[in-house]
Order: structure tokens, then sequence, then C-alpha cells
């Protein structure tokens, strides 16, 4: 069991049998009512997230998560095999454990996975990581009406916005999480 006051960003808690994330948290006092924190947690499983209010007497139950660093290999059958960066064990998790981002997964990229009794809950990229152009539309320059963007394929086929002056064989940085263009790397 643990205390209200003993949260912080990153815990994990049960509540209604299932595992959250406290992704943030904030003390509330307000006027003459009892203290109380307000937390946005996300599902470990769904991904769903969701706001609640404890007060200062709740008791909740805390969760030992513990988070590797972890080295993507391959894929099959459904399944993602990591290699653990420190003790060389292989180990997998479904697909479905990176959702979105899976898109921008690639070989030998680094991944924070965290566990439970030795059971993978959660799974993160890194926030920015490197890709070559595979294939880029060519720009027009006189085309100023719209966005200045154009469709461009990454090495892991996943499909991204970049500025007129990227072209394919060039390398450029991807924040994962929304996956936008970030900056041109290198030119190809």
């Amino acid at each position: 069991m643990a205390s209200i006051s003993e949260f912080r960003r990153g815990m994990a808690i049960k509540l209604d049998n299932e595992i959250w994330i406290i992704t943030e948290y904030q003390h509330v006092s307000p006027g003459n009512w009892r203290a109380m924190v307000r937390t946005r947690l996300k599902n470990a499983k769904t991904g769903r997230v969701a706001e609640r209010t404890f007060r200062m007497t709740d008791q909740i139950d805390s969760v030992r998560l513990e988070s590797r660093e972890m080295q993507y290999l391959y894929e099959s059958d459904g399944n993602l095999y990591f290699m653990d960066t420190k003790t060389y064990e292989q180990t997998f998790i479904p697909a479905e454990f990176l959702g979105d981002q899976k898109q921008f997964l690639k070989e030998g990229n680094t991944c924070t996975i965290s566990f439970i009794d030795d059971k993978p809950i959660t799974a993160d990229l890194p926030f920015f990581i490197d890709y070559l152009i595979a294939e880029a539309e060519p720009g027009v320059r006189g085309d100023s009406t719209t966005n200045i963007t154009k469709n461009a394929v990454i090495e892991t086929g996943a499909k991204v916005q970049v500025p007129l002056f990227v072209n394919a064989g060039d390398t450029i940085r991807i924040d994962t999480r929304t996956g936008k263009y970030i900056e041109r790397i290198s030119k190809g």
C-alpha cells in the first residue's frame, strides 16, 4: 500500500484490477476542503488515459515497475523480439504494445521496456530517431499556397510529411511520439 503523498510521475499503481502509470499529478487544497491529488493516468495495457482525483487519506496499491533498455532485433508472427543490452537475454512482446510507434521501429533501435514480475507491460521508443528517406515526391517550388511539405517514405515504410528540400537518400530526424519531421541530418 502506498500513500497518496508518495505519488510520482512514472509510478505504477493498481486500480480496479488494472495497472496504471501516473503521467501527471498535482496537489490541490481548495479553500476549506481537504487536500487532494488530481492525477492523469495511462493504462499500462490499453494506453487509455483517464483523470482521477484522490483524497490524501486514500491508500493505493503500488506496483514495482522495472524498466530495461532493450535493443530491437526482428519481428516474427506478430511479436517483436528484443535483446537486453546488459544481459544479452532475448524476449518478445506483442506488436500492439508499441501501437502507432511500431511504424518507426527499425533493427538496432533501443527501446525502454517496462516489466512487472518479468512480464512486459509497456514499451517506448526514444523520442527522436534518425531515418533514411527511401522515397520522396518531387517538390514543386511554385506550389506554396498550401503547407510547404510533401509526402515521403522512410526506411521502415512509414509515410511522413517533409519540407520541399528533402529528397530520397537524405537522413532526417523524426519525433516518434507525433510522427513529425524535426530536421534534416545529412544530405543524400
